[in-house]
């Protein structure tokens, strides 16, 4: 996969080299970015990684690269910004990695202390915050030291210490008049385009969503991704609420399906039945600025269309003091 296809024209993926990038440097092995110091024969050996996904047979091994990620602050001034991070660079994929998953890489958005809004932290680049926003046409943003507004919705994390991710727990679902008090915990996913349950809870949505809608549900083609697809748009409300009382009302819970020539097919339910873990995916974040707020340890979230200024708490991203500018395009959260 070379690119893909967007609103404003296609988009050619470059894969990442780091003999064509002027700044780029291997990881030794004694490098406090190095988490696997064990597998290291001596110090000054390459850093090398292997990361396990949560997806079927599905592994990203390497070595830890280093060079400079550019930014811009998100004010009025739009001075640029060199960060240094580091980075593993794949050398064996294994699993969906293979067929098309993050065909142009996985962007390390997690709790680790080799995330990047870890590493932009400990440098006092930005507050150890993000946000990422999902617009209804497709396009997104993300800003690094976003802590939100004073008045947004908040959720606690709940944080597991052996393999932290962004848990949050639900208390309520309401699918139009029908409400179930059900708790559970669900990983906040940014990385994962659908929305994962296991039952109760995928039985409790899928079931209400389907009796409250008039239209027939369609069961007469097995190559249906999903369970639950309609001819008509469902006009039906799901909200959440979470630990906390605050509600958080899933805008798309549905996705279109179209043949090649854009002619609407389906309306279907985006939820997948899960066997273990419940993510809740890029599809109910849409419309949505969401905060991952890792100071505060909370998920907040705002009603957003990308691109119009909300008021927020986020500090200005300071001046980097790294090296002078690289021949490398600069990156632009916008």
């Amino acid at each position: 996969m070379k690119g893909v296809n967007t609103s404003e024209g296609e988009l050619d993926f470059d894969i990442y080299s780091p003999n064509k990038s002027t700044t780029s440097k291997k990881v030794p092995c004694n490098s406090t970015y190095c988490e696997q110091q064990q597998r290291c024969s001596s110090p000054s050996s390459d850093c090398r990684y292997r990361i396990k996904y949560l997806s079927a047979n599905t592994s990203s091994s390497g070595i830890v690269v280093e060079d400079v990620l550019h930014l811009i602050t998100d004010d009025a001034k739009l001075k640029g910004v060199e960060a240094p991070i580091a980075f593993g660079c794949g050398r064996i994929q294994t699993g969906i990695l293979l067929s098309g998953a993050a065909p142009n890489g996985l962007l390390g958005l997690g709790m680790d202390d080799v995330s990047i809004p870890s590493m932009l932290a400990k440098q006092g680049l930005a507050s150890d915050s993000f946000s990422m926003c999902f617009g209804i046409n497709g396009s997104g943003r993300i800003r690094f030291g976003d802590n939100g507004s004073v008045d947004q919705p908040e959720t606690p994390f709940y944080v597991k210490d052996k393999y932290p991710t962004y848990n949050i727990t639900v208390t309520q679902i309401a699918v139009g008049k029908s409400v179930a008090d059900l708790e559970f915990y669900a990983i906040w996913d940014s990385g994962t385009s659908f929305t994962y349950l296991n039952d109760p809870a995928y039985t409790q949505i899928s079931k209400s969503f389907n009796s409250a809608i008039k239209d027939k549900r369609f069961t007469n083609n097995s190559d249906l991704p999903f369970e639950y697809c309609y001819t008509v748009s469902p006009n039906q409300t799901l909200n959440l609420t979470m630990k906390g009382g605050k509600q958080y009302n899933v805008i798309h819970p549905h996705v279109v399906l179209s043949d090649g020539e854009g002619n609407i097919l389906f309306y279907c339910l985006a939820v997948f039945k899960s066997e273990d873990v419940n993510i809740i995916g890029q599809n109910f974040m849409t419309g949505y600025r969401i905060i991952f707020d890792r100071e505060k340890m909370v998920l907040g979230w705002t009603e957003s269309d990308c691109y119009n200024d909300e008021e927020t708490s986020t500090p200005p991203i300071s001046p980097s003091k790294s090296p002078s500018p690289s021949k490398c395009p600069a990156a632009s959260p916008t």
